[in-house]
């Protein structure tokens, strides 16, 4: 976390795109806009609780989301939250999604090394 919050999408964002290997195929534009239909999922889903950016880890035939999580809702409808994005996910990608979530107690408890 080495660049501040609004900066994260102009000089971080490369992490994600065209991460597939497969040469002279389509894979790599598919996997750009799938990662940019996640984000925007997990970000709609939990309105206004996620205090970083939402990484996207592809392994295989698995995905895998993190990111840190404000504890402003009942640990109830976390789990629910939680079973309900896996499973729409997983649906619509066609491979497992899991989520790796942490949480924080206020958004100014995320702490970015300002350079």
């Amino acid at each position: 976390m080495a660049n501040p919050p609004h900066f994260i999408g102009h000089r971080k964002s490369w992490n994600s795109w065209n991460t597939s290997t497969l040469k002279d195929a389509l894979r790599p534009s598919q996997t750009a806009i799938e990662d940019v239909f996640i984000r925007k999922f997990v970000t709609g889903t939990w309105h206004a609780l996620v205090c970083s950016e939402i990484i996207i880890k592809r392994q295989h035939n698995t995905i895998r989301i993190a990111a840190l999580i404000r504890q402003a809702i009942t640990p109830r409808k976390m789990y629910f939250l939680i079973g309900y994005t896996e499973e729409l996910l997983s649906y619509w990608m066609q491979c497992p999604v899991t989520l790796e979530l942490q949480t924080v107690g206020d958004r100014k408890d995320v702490v970015f090394k300002y350079i």
